[in-house]
């Protein structure tokens, strides 16, 4: 799992500006912002006087900033990391140090000198996912990479932390899209037939086999879906079969112009149990509606796995098909997404216009019968 801890949310300088004047420390590191007035650049959370928006300009970089002529605010000091950045980087630093260890939230939080409930808020604030989390994600990388270099099952196993078969057949099924063991042989007796193309949200890229589509994934490059496929299924035959896969992608195409609410796409894709139910209570949100993972976990009887049901949205490798997109955090936050959170803001602000259209449409129709029903009976 990447350590990069920066907030991809802050892409457009409206977004940026926006998080300066609400001085938004979630936004520190993901860009600076410097006052063509005083020759300075702070982090987005200075507590400095708001500058007027003519005279501010934004940096991805401290090093741009400097280049651009600009020195750093002695008040907010933007070229150290910020206090809460700091602790959640010793936390990581922790977590990194010994793979194979099992640090409890206590024993973590002893470690970075902060109390358990803080590092917890502060850990999944600006990582994304909780301690515990981003341990198992370190295994399961572990495992991977372990698998791909060949090794055995059990070996791999011990290798990335876990303690026995069993314990790393019943957490990391659902994470690998397949047993271990298949998963080993990287797609090894498979035939994938896949294609890409451009789509409004980018590019797109379905592969799929006989018997359905195994992925549906968006990206800015083609050519580096296509790289991600093969490397995900080495072993496999694939094959470039734009016609095969044409009438996959044009459902797609209509679903993101919004002729489409609902697609007819076979899937073919493995998982846990709990995953199933998870993705079946996904396909089960209308259009133009969210939930959130609170309300997934009690619709399925099990209100205390809300994390569980993260992981299951996670794990999704079908694009769309499971609309993973159309879950929220509790207080409505977009959270995470692995096409990226633009995409789903796209996603869901498209569908509630798109519903809000087909509603008024359909209000109109019931309207105009009720009215030449009332002609009829006059």
């Amino acid at each position: 799992m990447s350590r990069k801890i920066m907030d991809t949310a802050y892409q457009t300088d409206t977004e940026r500006w926006d998080a300066v004047v609400g001085r938004d420390a979630q936004a520190d590191g993901a860009f600076f912002y410097a006052v063509a007035t005083t020759g300075v650049f702070c982090r987005p959370s200075c507590a400095s006087r708001l500058p007027r928006r003519e005279n501010v300009s934004f940096f991805g970089t401290t090093g741009e900033a400097r280049a651009a002529g600009f020195r750093p605010c002695k008040r907010c000091q933007p070229e150290g990391l910020p206090r809460d950045m700091a602790i959640v980087e010793r936390a990581c630093a922790a977590l990194d140090a010994d793979p194979h260890a099992r640090l409890t939230l206590a024993q973590l939080s002893e470690a970075v000198h902060v109390s358990p409930f803080h590092l917890q808020r502060l850990f999944k604030r600006i990582v994304g996912v909780s301690p515990r989390e981003y341990q198992a994600a370190r295994r399961g990388a572990a495992l991977r990479a372990a698998l791909q270099r060949g090794e055995g099952v059990t070996r791999a196993a011990l290798d990335a932390g876990f303690n026995s078969p069993s314990r790393l057949y019943d957490s990391v099924a659902g994470e690998l899209g397949m047993a271990p063991s298949a998963y080993r042989k990287k797609g090894e007796g498979r035939r994938l037939y896949y294609a890409y193309a451009a789509t409004a949200l980018g590019h797109v890229l379905v592969a799929a086999t006989d018997k359905g589509i195994c992925r549906i994934a968006f990206g800015d490059d083609g050519t580096e879906l296509v790289q991600a496929l093969r490397h995900a299924f080495v072993k496999a035959d694939l094959v470039e079969d734009r016609e095969r896969i044409a009438p996959f992608i044009e459902q797609i195409d209509a679903y993101l112009c919004g002729r489409r609410e609902i697609f007819d796409l076979p899937l073919d894709v493995s998982t846990t149990a709990f995953r199933q139910r998870v993705w079946d209570a996904l396909r089960n949100i209308p259009y133009g509606e969210t939930r959130s993972y609170t309300q997934i976990a009690e619709l399925l009887g099990a209100p205390r796995a809300v994390r569980a049901v993260a992981s299951a949205c996670a794990s999704n490798e079908v694009a769309l098909a499971i609309p993973c997109h159309r879950v929220l955090q509790k207080g409505g936050a977009l959270a995470g997404y692995r096409w990226g959170l633009a995409r789903k803001a796209a996603l869901l602000d498209a569908e509630a216009r798109h519903a809000s259209v087909s509603a008024a449409a359909g209000d109109a129709r019931a309207g105009a019968e009720i009215r030449r029903d009332l002609d009829d009976a006059a």
